[in-house]
């Protein structure tokens, strides 16, 4: 089995969902959680706070200097992501296609390198 990351893209600034709309969605994902597992695919799986939430790390000169917020601006930020495992990409795009539609939000599927 691969490994494959499914990253959940959320719009910048955009307006969240009202309650009974979220409420819906969390159902919708915990039973994609569900059906990962049952098929033995989840590997983690996990939420992300705002990018203002972030610490970013950079190299210099010898020592590391801290800032606060992101590297960059963007209209997209990631939000959340899954690590599942899968025969191929096919399955993979499967899992992707069930995760954009319990998510509501754009899924990015992306092989780890080198698996033997």
């Amino acid at each position: 089995m691969k490994h494959y990351l499914l990253s959940v893209v959320h719009p910048a600034g955009g307006r969240p969902p009202a309650p009974d709309e979220l409420a819906a969605i969390m159902r919708d994902v915990e039973a994609f959680g569900q059906e990962l597992r049952d098929a033995g695919a989840w590997v983690f799986a996990g939420g992300l706070h705002d990018p203002e939430t972030a610490s970013v790390l950079r190299p210099k000169g010898g020592d590391v200097l801290i800032t606060d917020g992101p590297f960059a601006e963007g209209k997209e930020y990631l939000g959340g992501l899954c690590l599942i495992q899968a025969p191929d990409l096919d399955a993979a795009l499967e899992w992707g296609r069930k995760a954009a539609l319990a998510t509501t939000l754009p899924v990015e599927v992306r092989p780890f390198v080198d698996q033997h």
